[in-house]
């Protein structure tokens, strides 16, 4: 029997291919965290949230346009994709902006790397194929572990400003809950039960979230701004790179790792972002954040049964 596809499909992805992906959304969501920090001196959160899913949706609907790829047709697949671009764009972006204005970047980098642990109890619940086996839960905590080394937790803990910023860092676990969901809505009913590639499920799934943030833009979207250089470049970079064209990687990764394994991407990000940190702002490199990458790297490739 031979299936005829809508659209262009991809060979199986190597297993180098996949980690090479996994490697580069790992660089680029890092940075989104210096993009971010540049375009807010121009754009309020809110404008930041909206601007990089409408520029995203963008940028895969004109990948779309060039490679002659045809949007879907399935009303199904198009109904799903209306849950993901809620919980895996609109929520969780329009709550780490809105933490942003009072929470500690770095405490807001820690608190995103519990999505996996979120996974997790997603996949334990709508995802019977993924259920947790002692050694991945293991490298979830490891990696939890490294992340809050890498990013010296025990000084944000003890910081006075902790308690007053309570209501950001339920927000900030809020986004990463969202993304959970996300992640297991999107390996159960859409990745392997539809025949299109990543590209026309990442774009379809932003064509969505580019669509409701149209819609929130005159009610959240409309302050004053401050038009620069920088911050403009900025929002572009966040937007049609790192909202768009990632998504495409994200998905394959998402579809050959499964749910839990593409989420532990959150645990590499804190390291780029120290990374980026020391090269590009001078920052000091300390011995905390050396042995938090190694262990980083573990729980990840632990959870991945070291492939």
């Amino acid at each position: 029997m031979t299936v005829v596809s809508s659209s262009p499909t991809l060979a199986p992805a190597r297993s180098s291919t996949v980690v090479l992906m996994f490697a580069a959304l790992s660089l680029v969501w890092g940075a989104s965290f210096l993009f971010m920090k540049v375009a807010v001196d121009s754009f309020d959160p809110a404008q930041v949230a909206l601007g990089r899913i409408i520029l995203g949706s963008v940028t895969l609907a004109a990948i779309m346009t060039l490679t002659r790829r045809r949007w879907p047709r399935e009303r199904r697949l198009w109904l799903h994709m209306i849950v993901v671009a809620v919980f895996f764009c609109i929520v969780p972006f329009l709550l780490f902006a809105w933490a942003a204005q009072s929470l500690p970047s770095g405490l807001s980098a820690i608190l995103n790397a519990t999505t996996p642990l979120w996974t997790m109890l997603v996949a334990v619940v709508v995802l019977p194929s993924e259920r947790m086996t002692a050694r991945r839960l293991i490298g979830v905590i490891i990696g939890a572990v490294g992340v809050a080394i890498v990013m010296g937790i025990w000084d944000v803990v003890t910081s006075p400003e902790f308690t007053a910023s309570l209501p950001a860092q339920l927000a900030c676990l809020g986004a990463t809950a969202s993304y959970g969901i996300a992640l297991g809505w999107m390996r159960r009913f859409i990745t392997g039960t539809h025949n299109h590639d990543s590209v026309t499920i990442a774009s379809t799934q932003m064509a969505v979230a580019g669509v409701l943030a149209l819609v929130l833009v005159p009610a959240i979207g409309l302050a004053p701004v401050a038009w620069a250089p920088a911050p403009i470049l900025a929002l572009l970079a966040l937007g049609c790179l790192g909202t768009g064209i990632v998504y495409v990687w994200n998905t394959r990764v998402v579809s050959e790792w499964g749910a839990v394994g593409a989420s532990t991407v959150t645990y590499v990000i804190p390291v780029v972002g120290v990374a980026l940190g020391i090269i590009v702002l001078g920052e000091r490199f300390t011995l905390n954040e050396l042995i938090g990458a190694v262990i980083v790297i573990g729980g990840v490739l632990l959870v991945q049964r070291a492939r």
